[in-house]
């Protein structure tokens, strides 16, 4: 095992199904991510490094990528994008290393949540940074702030699911069909919210790319009025989200 071949760490690391995951895997993961992700855990592999300092370097890039982001101009907002995409893939490399060498651990599990939680807060909060033109405090603080805890509220109405099931003594898994409104007018609108995917807005590899053409603008326009409306956009999208979350669980069969 201290010298196995990408293909053999694929093979281990990415067992049948993990692309297809439908709340657990990020499109950027099934596209490209789970492709290149082998060549890089496999190296962590060889060099016998564990799931959850990796999981800890996930954590540290993407802070990074917010802090980075909170300085203006535009190749801050390229660097931090290009931060979330090395986020992207060591979430990605810890779980592959964590199945390969079976390794696999409820801390592991919990690190990465908290992992994903801190990259969207760090960004949101950069961006309010950066629409404020400075480190200094002002309402575009305040409303990075506040997207940022949108973001962070909406992942607890989902690990909350479970939580609650496990209360219950529930099993912790949820069936498709559960997941669906028992209205169908909710259903409906649960769909069509999902075609608009605006919730896309505040999550950590979406705002990032959003940001740099967002970049491009204010470079050409030589001002932050670009920046300062994605901010408002991620707002509006955080508290709609948040909203619209909340009635869909409390509508399903999630907590049956």
């Amino acid at each position: 095992m201290s010298k196995p071949s990408v293909a053999e760490v694929r093979a281990g690391g990415q067992p049948a199904g993990i692309k297809e995951r439908r709340n657990e895997e990020h499109w950027a993961g099934r596209y490209y991510m789970r492709d290149l992700s082998p060549y890089v855990t496999v190296w962590f592999v060889r060099a016998g490094i564990a799931p959850n300092p990796i999981t800890f370097m996930m954590m540290g890039f993407g802070v990074l990528a917010g802090v980075v982001l909170a300085f203006g101009g535009l190749w801050t907002a390229v660097l931090a994008a290009v931060l979330v995409q090395i986020y992207l893939l060591l979430d990605c490399v810890d779980g592959e290393v964590a199945r390969y060498t079976g390794r696999t651990s409820v801390a592991g599990i919990f690190l990465d949540r908290i992992g994903h939680y801190l990259a969207e807060i760090a960004l949101l909060i950069g961006l309010g940074v950066r629409a404020q033109g400075g480190f200094e405090p002002g309402i575009w603080v305040i409303a990075g702030m506040a997207a940022a805890i949108g973001a962070a509220l909406i992942k607890v109405e989902t690990d909350n699911v479970v939580v609650a099931r496990a209360k219950a003594g529930l099993p912790d898994k949820v069936s498709e069909a559960a997941m669906h409104p028992r209205s169908s007018a909710l259903s409906t609108a649960r769909k069509f919210a999902s075609m608009l995917m605006f919730h896309r807005l505040i999550q950590a590899v979406e705002l990032s790319l959003v940001v740099v053409v967002i970049a491009v603008i204010d470079t050409v326009r030589g001002d932050l009025l670009a920046t300062q409306v994605l901010t408002v956009a991620c707002v509006a999208a955080a508290a709609l989200q948040t909203v619209l979350h909340l009635v869909s669980v409390l509508a399903s069969r999630r907590l049956d």
